[in-house]
């Protein structure tokens, strides 16, 4: 399947907003999941957010509920809207492709080039 790029990473102070977007290189199959992970230095790979493309399902780390949302753009592209933020979200936050509706990293088979996030407080 196509590639993915991430774009909307930034600087913002504690408290902001920022909207993150993925963009497919085709379309989104409605069986297809699209995700968003983040990584902080020295830290592994977390999962952030995702949703079934087609039935609009969604799942969210407990660590952002409520202050993130993760919506469907258009066919194509995918948004993460970060809302309330913290110097905690600080990290390079990857978009990401796959068929479940999984918080795993190894679930998904196509990555996003990655977007940086920087909280400041």
């Amino acid at each position: 399947q196509g590639q993915l790029v991430d774009t909307g990473g930034g600087l913002v102070q504690a408290g902001g907003s920022l909207r993150l977007s993925c963009a497919a290189s085709g379309r989104i199959y409605s069986s297809a999941v699209m995700a968003w992970f983040r990584q902080a230095p020295g830290k592994e790979r977390e999962f952030v957010a995702a949703v079934r493309w087609g039935v609009g399902r969604t799942l969210y780390a407990d660590s952002v509920k409520g202050r993130f949302t993760i919506s469907k753009a258009s066919a194509d592209t995918v948004n993460l809207h970060m809302n309330s933020l913290k110097p905690e979200d600080t990290a390079v936050y990857y978009c990401a492709r796959g068929v479940d509706l999984s918080s795993v990293a190894h679930d998904y088979r196509t990555w996003g080039q990655g977007t940086q996030v920087t909280v400041s407080s």
